[in-house]
């Protein structure tokens, strides 16, 4: 099994979502709301891997079952940087995913693109939930 780090880096969003436990609640860094469950995680993971460009990770904290992970990116010709902060369960199972991004002016451009995607990713949700059955 890969890490997340290495799913990611190499663009194998299967791993990554395996990755995933069930209950996995991801924290958005441009929503209030947490989103539970894995159907929603992976669809938003797999949305963001497309609208990041040369995304790469530059620093890493492991730490037990907590993990940092700091990132590079850009998102409309800006830089952004951010880190997704993972917490792992008994089984190695990512069950909290929080991200957080800076500066602002990248956070908002992120906000609007994952928004005019967000009908996209719900039935992505819906279509992986489904068919998990």
């Amino acid at each position: 099994m890969s890490t997340f780090r290495e799913a990611i880096e190499t663009e194998d969003m299967d791993a990554a979502e395996a990755l995933l436990a069930d209950d996995v609640v991801f924290r958005s860094p441009v929503a209030f709301a947490p989103y539970p469950g894995k159907a929603i995680t992976n669809a938003i993971l797999r949305s963001v891997a497309e609208v990041f460009e040369d995304f790469r990770y530059v620093r890493e904290i492991r730490d037990g079952r907590n993990h940092a992970l700091v990132f590079e990116a850009t998102i409309d010709d800006l830089t952004v940087t951010g880190c997704d902060f993972l917490v792992y369960d008994e089984n190695d199972r990512i069950v909290d995913f929080m991200v957080m991004v800076r500066p602002l002016k990248a956070a908002q451009a992120l906000a609007t693109r994952m928004a005019q995607r967000y009908p996209d990713i719900q039935a992505a949700a819906l279509a992986w939930a489904e068919s998990s059955r």
